[in-house]
Parts: C-alpha cells; sequence; structure tokens
C-alpha cells in the first residue's frame, strides 16, 4: 500500500513562519506531482501549491511570494515552507501524489495561526 505521512504541523503567530513536509512509502516510481492541499472548516478542498518532476512550480495567488515547495525526488518526499503566516492560512494540511495518472493523499496535518 502507498502510504503518505505529513509532519510539521502546529500552532504559530501571525507573521511567524512553519515547515511541513511529507514522506511517501510503497511507491516504485516517482511521482509526476507532488503537491499540497488545504481545508479550513466549511470550506472546499484548495490547492496551495505543485510541483512536477522537472520541478516547476504552481502556487494559489493567496501564497505567492510567502510558501514554497520542494521536492526531493530521490527521497520521495516534498515539503513546503510557510512564511508570513496569515490567519486565513490556517487550516489541515494534505499533501499529494499524481503517479502515473493515480492520485494518492495523506492523512493531513493541522496548522493553526493565531491572531
Amino acid at each position: 500500500q502507498v502510504q503518505l505521512v505529513e509532519s510539521g504541523g502546529g500552532l504559530v503567530q501571525v507573521g511567524g513562519s512553519l515547515r511541513l513536509s511529507c514522506a511517501a512509502s510503497g511507491i516504485i516510481f516517482s511521482p509526476n506531482i507532488m503537491d499540497w492541499y488545504r481545508q479550513a472548516p466549511g470550506k472546499q478542498r484548495e490547492l496551495v501549491a505543485a510541483i512536477t518532476s522537472s520541478s516547476s512550480t504552481n502556487y494559489a495567488d493567496s501564497v505567492k511570494g510567502r510558501f514554497t515547495i520542494s521536492r526531493d525526488n530521490a527521497k520521495n518526499t516534498v515539503d513546503l515552507q510557510m512564511n508570513s503566516l496569515k490567519p486565513e492560512d490556517a487550516a489541515v494540511y494534505y499533501c499529494g501524489f499524481l503517479v502515473y495518472g493515480r492520485r494518492y493523499w495523506g492523512q493531513g496535518t493541522q496548522v493553526t495561526v493565531s491572531s
């Protein structure tokens, strides 16, 4: 079974920083796309950032200039560096991998931003 495990979530003050990590196990091939989504209470899950096999990146407008996504293909990990955090960034963050057309999700990690 493929399993993705997030880590690094927690409580941070407004303007602070946090680094999320996601490690995958049980996969043979490097993911075509690694990404991070988030979901706040009462809202739909939204794409935060994505990175391709060639390290091309895309970010949600709300996080551009503040968040950075990176990947290590050898280790099958993806990180999300979050800076200048705002209250609206509070959510459960999920990492996702797309591997040859199949989508895999982690269980999520809580990020809380105190105002």
